[in-house]
């Protein structure tokens, strides 16, 4: 394969995996893994995907290390996660609509099985998440403050490319003509 048909493939299924991450933010899926997939893919290529992935993932590695603070917090986001499989589970069974259900029959469990397995299989991916989380950052400082100097990096560069965009613009500005040059009439003396 040549080295131009390697970027096509990595620039389409980047932009395929990003795709259907937007759409899996509106629908039940893992957006947000599918997006930050998309986006790392896509970085490979374009300097504003790398950009956009910075903030991402320090605050993806930021919230791994909230979600691990306590025990209650991991318990909390492990019942969430079974919550999430036990309601596929039940879009997988597809029961009959009750008789309490206000809408139409066609709201009840729409999308059908599809959608109870990619429930499932998010509630496999958080729960996944959630260990990974836990064997690296619970009661580990070292690797919590690895994480702290992270964002401390990404926060350092944010400020000073906010420094040079004030620069250029404050250069910009006192360069610029006051008015525009006008135009002579007639002939010159």
């Amino acid at each position: 394969m040549t080295v131009a048909a390697k970027r096509l493939a990595l620039e389409t299924l980047g932009w395929a995996v990003l795709a259907l991450g937007i759409l899996a933010l509106f629908l039940p899926g893992p957006g947000l893994l599918l997006t930050l997939a998309g986006l790392v893919l896509l970085s490979t290529q374009y300097p504003w995907a790398r950009r956009l992935l910075e903030p991402v993932r320090v605050r993806a590695w930021q919230a791994a290390v909230e979600g691990t603070e306590s025990w209650l917090r991991i318990t909390l986001s492990a019942l969430a996660a079974l919550c999430v499989a036990a309601v596929g589970v039940i879009w997988l069974a597809s029961p009959p609509q009750p008789a309490w259900w206000p809408l139409h029959e066609v709201l009840w469990l729409f999308g059908g099985p599809a959608v109870g397995v990619t429930m499932v299989v998010s509630s496999i991916i958080g729960l996944s998440l959630l260990a990974y989380s836990v064997k690296r950052f619970y009661r580990r400082p070292a690797a919590v403050a690895e994480v702290d100097a992270m964002r401390a990096r990404y926060e350092l560069r944010v400020a000073g490319r906010r420094r040079a965009r004030k620069r250029l613009a404050g250069m910009e500005h006192r360069h610029r003509p006051l008015s525009p040059p006008r135009k002579r009439r007639g002939p010159r003396p």
